[in-house]
This record gives C-alpha cells, structure tokens and sequence, in this order.
C-alpha cells in the first residue's frame, strides 16, 4: 500500500523579524532620496543666488568701466599744481579709505564726460563722480554712486545717489602708476604722487552675508594719464 503523504506548506504572511528588515530598508531609501532631493535644492538656490549677484555686479561693475574710462584729466600746461590756499583741481582722481570706520570700503572720486542726466534734465557736462559706501537700517552695507555736474558738491556728506551694490562686505580700489607700481590710495594733488595721475585701477569687491561671499575683481586704465612731475 503506497502511503501518501501531505506536506503542510508555510502559511502566508510575513514575521515581525522580516517586518522590520522591510521597514529599515524602507526608511534608508527615504533618508537617501530625502537627502538627494536637499542636494538638490540646496544646489539650485546656491546658483541662483550666484547668478543673482553675478548679475548685479557685473553690471555695477560694467556702469564703472565706463565711468572711469570717460575720465576728464588736465594736463601740463593746463594743469597747475597747487600753491597755497589755491582751490583743488576740479578733475582731480582721489581715492582713499571713506569715512566708515567699520569695514574695509575705499572711496574714489574723480571727474568724467559719463553724466548720466536724471528725469527730465538733459543737461550734460563733466560731472563729479564718486563711489562710496552707506551703511543701511539691516546694518548692512551699499556701494552708491554719487553724479554731480558744476558746481560739485563737498561729498564730505552721503546723499540720495542711487545704489550700484548692495550686501557689500568689502570694497578696494588699488592704483598702479605708469611704472606699474600699486598704491592703496592716490591724490593727484599731492606732491607724494609728484601731481600725477593713475594709469590704472582694480576694482576689487565682495558681496554677500553670514553664509558666504561671492568676489569679484577687474581693472580699468585711465583714458588719459598726467605724467609725474618734481
């Protein structure tokens, strides 16, 4: 007699051991989608952070190219150096450190044929340009471009020029002479620079906040140089 045998299959279902090996599993696969996805993220908004400061400064940075390449110089025999309680040359190139005693902002002020006339005036001329830095309410800091034509004001106060920068963290000016040698400042009516003007200026500058800074740099010859004179 031929036996038969029933072999009893596994019931269906999963146990608790194979529960949680599924549900590990599960929870590593989010964790490294989540994270990809925040890579992600965190990617795009560093880009369009970039580009939204790349924007704004080269295009700040395009506006002074301009300015600083339209310079009005006075030459020899036109030009005389000053004696006395004479007035300051009214083109003269001036850069120094500005007038914030926080923070590493430069000033230049110079003269250039580049007057951009606002509203309805169309006055044009060579007007008094200079860069400088204002503190804002948010304690952060703009660069601002003052554009004046005769009779130029003091500039010892800022004003209501419209802003070329902002989030600035830092901004330099550094000078080269015709012999190529860097100076942090200039004064073309000085005898320290012989009454000469600069060949040449780097711009160099920083934007940005707590988390990160973008830099920027560039360099402008002077259209019309004053050599230095004894």
């Amino acid at each position: 007699m031929i036996g038969v045998f029933k072999v009893r299959g596994r019931e269906s279902g999963f146990t608790l051991f194979e529960i949680l090996i599924a549900a590990f599993i599960f929870s590593v696969i989010v964790t490294t989608i989540f994270g990809s996805y925040r890579a992600v993220f965190s990617t795009t908004e560093a880009l369009n952070s970039g580009m939204e400061a790349f924007e704004m400064v080269s295009g700040s940075l395009d506006r002074m190219v301009v300015d600083i390449t339209s310079a009005c110089v006075a030459r020899y025999p036109g030009y005389y150096p000053p004696k006395g309680d004479s007035p300051p040359d009214p083109y003269r190139i001036a850069g120094d450190q500005g007038a914030l005693a926080e923070g590493d902002f430069a000033r230049l002020r110079f003269a250039s044929f580049a007057h951009m006339p606002m509203g309805t005036d169309r006055t044009g001329g060579i007007a008094q340009i200079v860069y400088y830095v204002e503190p804002t309410e948010e304690n952060r800091y703009v660069l601002k471009r003052a554009d004046h034509l005769p009779p130029y004001p003091d500039m010892e106060e800022p004003g209501n020029d419209p802003i070329l920068i902002e989030r600035l963290k830092s901004l330099k000016f550094l000078y080269y002479d015709t012999e190529g040698t860097e100076h942090e400042t200039w004064d073309s009516e000085s005898q320290e620079f012989k009454y000469a003007t600069p060949a040449a200026v780097r711009i160099k500058v920083e934007i940005g906040d707590d988390s990160g800074s973008f830099f920027f740099e560039t360099m402008v010859n002077f259209p019309i140089v004053r050599e230095p004179r004894e």
